[in-house]
């Protein structure tokens, strides 16, 4: 029996977040275990927490969907250092430092757990056909798009600014057309609206990979990289809060903020089962 948590993150208030289950003491769960248990859980991710192999790391996480591994994920990443913390890891610095596919990824304690944006793998604009490929899977005109671009820090996002929240929460899409394409959208609240939500725009992220669709409640990647995109070309300030999954039921808050270059994305983590899991 190992040590097991499910972690609701990117949210204070109980079941409004996304959800994450984390194994502890993992190095002995083979590769063919952790993607059974993942399709078991079937979370967006559940993750297995293993001793570094880099010396400058504190722990090592494997990131698994029901389909496969990430190298990188940004809710696994928060709630896998919460989840580590909360079992008494001790960091061996200031920030805890998490070895994972994508490389090493620093994740600072204060105000909040949050991680430094790894390098985006792909940036810049995307081709014609692609493009019109996301237009018809959001259901939206070419018109409405002000922006298009390759975010992908692991996972393949690319992202898409619509310019307005009301216009991102009117997406209806077109599931037969996402095929293999995950798309996360971005638009403003007016600062009205914004006081009141705590929240300054409104994120959602959708993805296929030919077998099966989703919408995902809160997501730290995609977050991440639209920061990244939307700062670098001063379409968003440089720090601001994000609100996603107000469309299926979820009121997510992602906090984005750039440091000197670097972008930190924040949120809540709570351990809301605490438990062990015989694999």
């Amino acid at each position: 029996m190992l040590p097991f948590r499910q972690v609701d993150v990117f949210s204070a208030e109980p079941w409004l977040g996304n959800p994450l289950a984390v194994v502890h003491d993992a190095d002995g769960v083979t590769d063919e275990e952790m993607a059974r248990f993942a399709r078991w859980t079937n979370l967006s991710e559940t993750t297995f927490l293993c001793t570094p192999t880099d010396p400058e790391a504190d722990y090592r996480v494997r990131i698994w969907t029901t389909t496969g591994e990430l190298p990188f994920a940004g809710h696994p990443t928060i709630g896998s250092a919460h989840a580590w913390l909360e079992a008494g890891g001790v960091p061996r610095g200031d920030v805890v430092v998490q070895e994972c596919g994508a490389g090493l990824v620093d994740v600072r304690r204060s105000p909040r757990l949050g991680f430094a944006a790894p390098p985006l793998r792909r940036s810049g604009p995307v081709d014609a056909d692609l493009r019109a490929r996301v237009v018809r899977a959001l259901g939206v005109t070419d018109a409405a798009v002000e922006d298009v671009a390759w975010i992908d820090n692991g996972p393949g996002w690319v992202g898409v600014d619509l310019g307005t929240a009301d216009a991102v929460r009117a997406v209806v899409p077109d599931i037969a057309a996402f095929t293999d394409l995950k798309v996360t959208v971005l638009g403003r609240w007016d600062t009205a609206t914004a006081a009141g939500l705590g929240a300054d725009v409104e994120v959602r992220a959708f993805y296929a990979d030919g077998r099966e669709f989703g919408e995902d409640p809160v997501t730290g990647s995609a977050n991440a990289g639209l920061a990244q995109w939307l700062i670098g070309t001063g379409a968003l300030p440089s720090s601001y809060t994000s609100r996603q999954g107000s469309a299926i039921g979820r009121e997510g808050r992602v906090r984005l903020e750039a440091v000197d270059g670097q972008v930190w994305v924040s949120g809540d983590a709570v351990t809301r089962i605490v438990g062990e899991v015989d694999l």
